[in-house]
């Protein structure tokens, strides 16, 4: 994606809405409960044999919770996707997504248009979406590949490995860079921390350079905590050792939860503002409101060129209607000075006609 600039978190109060994307079983609720250090999200509770067969489809919620990093306060709203790759066939739950990204962009879309605003109003766009990939230790799968394709064009996507304790080191390390080759493969415009080494410092351009080699985030969760060396440590137990949320060592998850909630957080909204939603603004205006085709395949470096493309189309079509309302006002004008012209003509007749039938009067 385009690369922007990050300003540090100067304001106190922020509002971030991310969404969390998996199938079951792939660590997407632990996250969450972990991120939060809360319960937000409760597990699924698993199938009776009667039931394993039915299949609930998608059900999109969201939830807020208050969080406080590095001094600021931030207003989180966690939009889960319980259900999400359960069927068979997916293509609702890819369809319902989209369909719930765009309705964000509509809602805003709606109120910058109003004479009036509601000071109520509550901004709901998407700001990062992560997207947990099944540890199976192989390759991207089809599925992967087509969300990720239909969704960058609309949010930013953050891809997560969840549940990467189930890998030993080198597993890890292989099926992370097969991940990012099929990323690159399928042109795949994921979030990778864009910098500009023209624009940017060195500490920006070495700390983006680095969450960049870290994707996908390999990712342990954790709502337990373990007592080690008499300190509170968040943690899974397992027969061969313990697995640390919190050490860089056994997981990204510290980097992951910086970047969203402080480094990233502004760049990650100004780019949802100034990129994605504009682009989607101009594509919706362009064709009066119609949004009934969407072009999903927009490579990162095209969005803010189409975004300025589409913008100087509206701007030339709404000059050509001033220049026809200019010219419609104008023969109108001539028309009516004619008409004034003709009357003021006729009149003059009128005077003249009778000043000369008018009897002499002389005085003697």
């Amino acid at each position: 994606m385009a690369p922007i600039r990050r300003r540090g978190n100067k304001i106190k109060g922020v509002q971030l809405t991310l969404m969390v994307v998996g199938a079951s079983g792939t660590g997407r609720t632990t996250f969450v409960n972990t991120l939060c250090e809360s319960d937000v999200l409760s597990h699924k509770v698993c199938d009776t044999p009667q039931e394993a067969h039915a299949e609930e489809g998608i059900r999109i919620k969201g939830h807020n919770v208050e969080l406080e990093e590095d001094g600021v306060r931030i207003a989180l709203t966690i939009v889960d996707t319980p259900g999400f790759g359960d069927n068979i066939d997916n293509e609702f739950s890819f369809q319902e997504i989209v369909n719930y990204l765009e309705r964000q962009y509509d809602d805003i879309l709606a109120e910058q248009s109003r004479i009036k605003r509601n000071p109520r109003f509550k901004d709901s766009r998407v700001h990062a979406l992560l997207y947990f990939i099944p540890p199976t230790g192989h390759a991207l799968r089809e599925m992967d590949v087509v969300l990720m394709q239909r969704l960058s064009p609309r949010v930013n996507v953050i891809p997560v490995l969840g549940r990467a304790d189930s890998m030993t080191v080198s597993e890890l390390k292989a099926f992370k860079k097969r991940i990012m080759e099929d990323i690159a493969f399928h042109d795949i415009p994921i979030y990778n921390f864009p910098y500009d080494v023209e624009e940017d410092d060195e500490e920006t351009i070495e700390e983006n350079t680095e969450l960049r080699n870290l994707l996908p985030f390999a990712i342990i969760g954790s709502e337990e905590e373990i007592n080690i060396d008499g300190e509170p440590v968040r943690a899974r137990v397992y027969p061969w050792g313990v697995a640390e949320v919190d050490n860089p060592k056994h997981s990204d998850f510290g980097k992951l939860r910086s970047a969203i909630l402080s480094t990233h957080l502004n760049d990650l909204k100004t780019l949802t503002e100034d990129v994605l939603y504009e682009t989607y603004r101009t594509e919706k205006l362009s064709r009066g409101g119609h949004s009934d085709i969407r072009d999903s395949s927009i490579l990162p470096e095209e969005l803010a060129t189409q975004s300025v493309r589409l913008k100087e189309e509206q701007l030339r079509r709404e000059e050509e209607k001033l220049r026809e309302i200019e010219l419609r006002v104008q023969r109108e004008i001539n028309e009516r000075r004619q008409e004034l012209l003709a009357k003021e003509e006729a009149l003059r007749s009128v005077h003249f006609r009778d000043w000369a039938c008018a009897p002499s009067t002389h005085v003697f």
